[in-house]
């Protein structure tokens, strides 16, 4: 339940999830268009009294429901692929944050700061205070400034892990063998869970995410400190 409302109950804490969101709000609007339409459709069909014996062929009506969903589609594919694009495009980070699977806990490097390096491990149940998320609290959080650009590199130790972050719009495949990107930018402070969403093995459901999003001061402030 903890997860569930976390995730789900969270405004967006990136400029990529509110463009996700509004392609969301796009494609779900044409979508109900196309369902009352042949639902409307589908009623006059079946309701209508009237008949014609020596209707053929209709070479009007058939080149109309070939051409329109063709243009629904473009509709749809342009958001789409700008989605896409804005997703994978990386500019200028300023910070990167290295990001390593293991089962079953992350290992988290400041790439760009010299002997930052530490684990992040669940927090136990026994070990939880009131104000703490169960199933989502670790021992130590990663700590990020908001309102700059963050590229992440995943990688993995062993099997497939997937660090995701569901109110940033965050999800990167953390491979052996192989590093991946993506860069986002946090447009607010806060508290930012997630969980590992690949299936990779017993205790997969417990390599959860922190994020803590602080002001580029403070942050500055917790290098130092580390």
């Amino acid at each position: 339940m903890a997860t569930w409302k976390s995730n789900m109950f969270l405004d967006s804490s990136s400029y990529l999830l509110e463009q996700l969101s509004f392609f969301h709000d796009h494609a779900l609007l044409i979508l109900t268009m196309i369902t009352c339409t042949v639902a409307y459709i589908m009623i006059n069909l079946i309701f209508n009294k009237f008949n014609h014996r020596f209707l053929l062929e209709g070479h009007t009506i058939e080149t109309i429901w070939t051409i329109m969903p063709a243009i629904t589609l473009i509709f749809i594919a342009l958001p789409s692929l700008k989605l896409i694009y804005l997703i994978d495009e990386i500019r200028n980070p300023l910070i990167t944050l290295k990001t390593i699977g293991h089962q079953w806990y992350w290992t988290y490097e400041y790439s760009d700061f010299k002997n930052i390096e530490f684990d992040s491990y669940m927090t136990p149940s026994n070990e939880l205070k009131n104000f703490n998320f169960r199933l989502l609290e670790v021992d130590n959080r990663t700590v990020l400034p908001y309102l700059s650009p963050i590229r992440v590199i995943t990688s993995s130790t062993d099997v497939i892990h997937s660090w995701t972050i569901p109110s940033s719009g965050i999800k990167v495949d953390a491979s052996p063998g192989r590093l991946n990107q993506m860069s986002f930018t946090l447009n607010r402070t806060g508290m930012f869970y997630g969980q590992c969403s690949e299936i990779c093995g017993a205790n997969h459901s417990f390599m959860p995410i922190s994020i803590e999003s602080i002001s580029p001061n403070f942050f500055l402030k917790w290098i130092e400190k580390n």
